[in-house]
């Protein structure tokens, strides 16, 4: 097949699309695909479009090419009369089998993306647009789990320009989590202690964002689960040894333990999967998806949000969990590709 792997744009999320993009493409390669990796934003110019999807490629080329415009990303964020896709990119993924969606943050979790392929006819890896656009919005996320009985955390919602600094005005005591709604990789999430540590938190939240959300802390264990065509796959624990599962804690190699398949009693296995499987129906997903959720001291389990594009990276959670059921790292981006082409037919 020839397939674009798309990464890059100007999230704060950049990096790390990347470093999926790349080990996306690699295996594509190795199972004999002629896929190419392109930066969505800042496209490609190709001397022969014709010869777009080569027999030989250098990926990691590829990737250092990509990597060149990041010190263009603050004109290309403050530019709006420019088109957002790249040179060549729609050209190059209008003559692709299919797209693989290997980007992360706003500009490609948001559902933007998928709706232009729609209208442009352009198959892509992963769920639509209406999903993608609920499920980056964490307050929206929020009320579709619940109403789909699925539990999640207690808290509230605040508008910049309108936002409350006391706590007690929406039912919450210290510790609680503030964290900005359309966020992704745990930028801009805080958990605080006290007052002084709530107001300047709100503070940072509200520089990154319009809209931020404050719930409730949950003591406990970390979990995710990545769902495949409506079926959870082996849950994964994710432990960090200091703090809690933050960028950093996501993206430094040993700081954080993760045990796949989860040490969880048979019931509790079963009930987190449940779970899982209700919020991707609950949130129109198709395809798959990872969604992450706090189990408490007494093992009552809360969503805290869900993830269109999980990441990719070969050591990210999902390809764990797709390990865990003898899936490789390679055979999980083709089972990838085979779930999202069912999309269309």
């Amino acid at each position: 097949m020839k397939i674009v792997v798309l990464c890059g744009g100007v999230s704060t999320e950049r990096d790390i699309s990347i470093v999926s993009g790349t080990g996306v493409c690699k295996a594509l390669r190795e199972k004999g695909h002629h896929a190419i990796l392109i930066d969505v934003v800042f496209g490609f110019e190709y001397a022969d479009i014709m010869e777009a999807f080569p027999e030989e490629y250098d990926v990691d080329m590829a990737a250092e090419y990509i990597h060149s415009f990041d010190n263009r990303l603050a004109s290309a964020k403050a530019n709006r009369n420019r088109s957002f896709f790249g040179p060549n990119v729609t050209k190059l993924c209008k003559m692709a089998d299919i797209v693989f969606m290997a980007l992360h943050g706003e500009a490609g979790e948001n559902g933007k993306v998928q709706a232009a392929f729609d209208l442009m006819r352009i198959k892509y890896t992963g769920t639509k647009y209406v999903s993608s656009a609920l499920c980056m919005d964490k307050t929206l996320t929020k009320i579709m789990l619940s109403a789909g009985n699925v539990p999640v955390p207690r808290g509230t919602t605040l508008q910049k320009g309108y936002d409350s600094i006391d706590i007690e005005d929406i039912g919450l005591a210290f510790p609680v989590v503030v964290k900005v709604a359309c966020g992704g990789s745990s930028v801009g999430v805080y958990i605080v202690n006290n007052q002084e540590e709530y107001e300047r938190a709100v503070a940072d939240a509200f520089d990154l964002e319009d809209e931020v959300i404050v719930e409730e802390y949950i003591k406990g264990r970390e979990f995710s689960v990545g769902v495949i065509d409506g079926k959870a796959l082996p849950i994964i624990e994710i432990a960090p040894l200091v703090g809690f599962y933050d960028y950093k804690n996501k993206y430094t190699p040993g700081s954080t333990i993760e045990t796949c398949p989860a040490e969880l009693l048979p019931e509790q296995t079963k009930k987190m999967q449940h779970y899982a499987e209700l919020g991707y129906h609950a949130l129109f997903m198709e395809a798959y998806a990872r969604l992450d959720f706090m189990m408490d001291e007494e093992g009552n389990m809360f969503c805290l949000e869900a993830n269109t594009l999980p990441g990719m990276t070969p050591t990210s959670l999902m390809p764990q969990e797709a390990q865990a059921v003898g899936m490789s790292y390679a055979d999980f981006c083709e089972k990838l590709i085979e779930v999202s082409m069912a999309k269309y037919n």
